[in-house]
């Protein structure tokens, strides 16, 4: 928390935040051209927003990328947010930016107090995943090109499917996606899910890229991310389920 405080302190570093949130997955020379100052000035401003996991980076061939990260800010939010403010702090919190492509990529990035082997257990394991994935139960075997199916906690409409396309315990995990809660993330197709785990120290860093998604595509896709990566981190570190605006949705549903 200090660390995102001390990064958002900063007026230019809220000024990349703001370029990052208008479009995702931006070079350094192409955020350098938005503010007036030096290469070397706005490396040290993203170094900063990417110690505090505001700001994520990924290779792209000898590009290096910046996205901005929902996740820190999704947890000052449950940390200090009422319930009853929670509804349109939740629509605040819904970053919606868009490449210059014809797809997006949505990159979530969290630290979470655990071994890479629960890690793995808790997406994996139906029961443990259902605590914080708004009581939705995913039954598949994890190998390569086996099936998954998500299924509503309180009756069995499939709700999410979609295919294993590389299973490599307790690393990484790539799946097609297909949503189908509503008749509009339905239309939106098949996007793509990799979780990456990576261990640092006693925890784990685990990055959840979320892309093969249409330009503008659906927020419902993939907004919900940040309160499901809370949730899992809430569950692994003190055992205990976290409320949010999904869960609060779920859990209220006929």
């Amino acid at each position: 928390m200090d660390a995102v405080f001390k990064a958002l302190a900063d007026p230019t570093r809220r000024s990349l935040l703001d370029e990052l949130f208008r479009e995702d997955g931006q070079t350094l020379g192409a955020l350098e051209a938005r503010l007036p100052m030096s290469r070397f000035g706005v490396m040290k401003h993203l170094q900063i927003l990417e110690d505090a996991g505001l700001v994520v980076t990924k290779r792209r061939g000898r590009e290096k990328l910046h996205y901005l990260n929902a996740v820190p800010i999704r947890l000052v939010h449950d940390r200090w947010v009422s319930k009853y403010a929670a509804p349109w702090a939740a629509a605040l919190a819904g970053l919606k930016h868009e490449l210059e492509d014809t797809t997006m990529e949505k990159v979530f990035e969290i630290y979470i107090k655990t071994t890479p082997e629960r890690l793995w257990q808790a997406i994996t394991d139906p029961e443990m995943r259902r605590k914080y994935t708004f009581g939705l139960t995913v039954r598949s075997d994890y190998t390569a090109g086996s099936r998954y199916d998500g299924f509503s906690g309180s009756s069995s409409e499939l709700v999410l499917s979609g295919e294993n396309l590389e299973v490599d315990p307790p690393r990484r995990l790539v799946q097609s996606f297909n949503a189908n809660w509503s008749d509009d993330v339905r239309a939106e197709g098949t996007s793509r899910v990799t979780w990456e785990i990576e261990q640092v120290g006693d925890s784990c860093c685990l990055t959840v890229t979320h892309d093969q998604l249409r330009e503008g595509a659906n927020n419902e896709l993939y907004g919900g991310w940040p309160m499901v990566l809370s949730g899992l981190k809430t569950l692994l570190e003190t055992g205990e389920t976290l409320t949010t605006p999904g869960s609060q949705r779920f859990s209220a549903a006929p």
